[in-house]
């Protein structure tokens, strides 16, 4: 079987930050280290999404895409790669174009999960600064764009306690990410993020990872922000398994998956909480997390779980050769 891992352009011409450039680094070592790992049992190849993809993997016969790509620009970047593959009839690992797009657009996963009686913090959004004149939401908030991940526009200053904070964040949030702003009432509590895999009746969650910021300079709020997550990754005490109680993980565990279904994801997934009063609130689910070896949270799961890096790595390409059936694809050709 021949796989392709595929992943964007660089996008630091529409991120010129160093958000931007912390995206391409990260994404070319995890390309180096799933290659790796999928070459031990796989024809093992990578491409980068451009306009000649389609071409690109026909060309190289490949039996299944290993996805890596957030896009470069527009509302539903996240979503193009999967669309393409799902018309060229090539087969890909994580979720539909459908599941992306409700994942990482937040509004419509937050008034999804409502829908659902999920627990999520109360929201709004705005298009212009005008908007906010309008909105019902209690301070302090979170300001952050509505479809950007791994902690991406969320920085220190977008936990605001004013209206003047408020103003200013969004309209910086305005300046560099698609409209409109999410703004979400900050849920004072304890942190976890809970990897997801699988599909079907067989969708399992790995040990919960709690992310402890007690140890945190003084003068930074206690919540996951770009600046934590890059420059104070030492000072941040990751828990994993989590030190809870059987009754509050089954909680949070139940919340994850609940969210997971409800967004129609497909073989692999994380999903963010704060724990309020016993009380679990999925903050986001992001349907296409890191795959950084020993950085990103979910390999620190696997870790945890007994799967390792290889075996979580193995554990969705596995998931995605059953959903798309492809090994009795593969029988037939033969």
């Amino acid at each position: 079987m021949k796989i392709a891992i595929v992943t964007d352009q660089s996008r630091t011409a529409f991120l010129p930050n160093e958000e931007g450039l912390m995206e391409d680094r990260q994404k070319r070592q995890t390309v180096k280290a799933i290659k790796e790992v999928l070459s031990e049992k796989y024809t093992c190849i990578d491409l980068v999404f451009d306009d000649n993809i389609l071409i690109k993997l026909k060309r190289e016969k490949v039996d299944l895409v290993f996805n890596l790509c957030n896009g470069i620009s527009g509302n539903s970047r996240i979503s193009q790669l999967p669309a393409l593959l799902e018309y060229a009839g090539i087969p890909y690992t994580g979720s539909t174009p459908l599941g992306h797009a409700l994942a990482y657009n937040k509004i419509y996963s937050c008034k999804l999960f409502n829908e659902a009686n999920i627990n999520t913090p109360k929201f709004a959004y705005v298009n212009n600064i005008e908007e906010i004149e309008n909105i019902d939401i209690n301070l302090p908030a979170i300001v952050k764009p509505k479809d950007e991940g791994s902690s991406r526009g969320i920085h220190q200053n977008s936990l605001v306690f004013n209206k003047d904070q408020l103003i200013k964040r969004v309209r910086e949030c305005l300046n560099t990410y698609d409209p409109p702003v999410m703004i979400s009432e900050y849920i004072e509590g304890r942190e976890f993020t809970v990897g997801v895999l699988g599909n079907d009746e067989n969708i399992t969650a790995l040990p919960i990872l709690e992310i402890d910021f007690s140890n945190l300079p003084k003068h930074l709020h206690k919540f996951y922000s770009f600046e934590v997550k890059v420059h104070y990754g030492d000072k941040t005490t990751y828990h994993v398994p989590a030190r809870l109680d059987e009754i509050t993980q089954k909680k949070i565990e139940e919340a994850a998956i609940k969210a997971y279904k409800v967004l129609d994801l497909k073989d692999y997934a994380r999903v963010d909480i704060r724990l309020k009063d016993g009380v679990p609130y999925v903050l986001e689910v992001n349907s296409l997390p890191g795959l950084m070896r020993g950085h990103s949270d979910i390999t620190k799961m696997a870790d945890a779980s007994g799967l390792g890096y290889k075996g979580l790595i193995f554990s969705i390409v596995e998931n995605a050769i059953r959903r798309h059936r492809l090994d009795e694809k593969l029988q037939h050709v033969k």
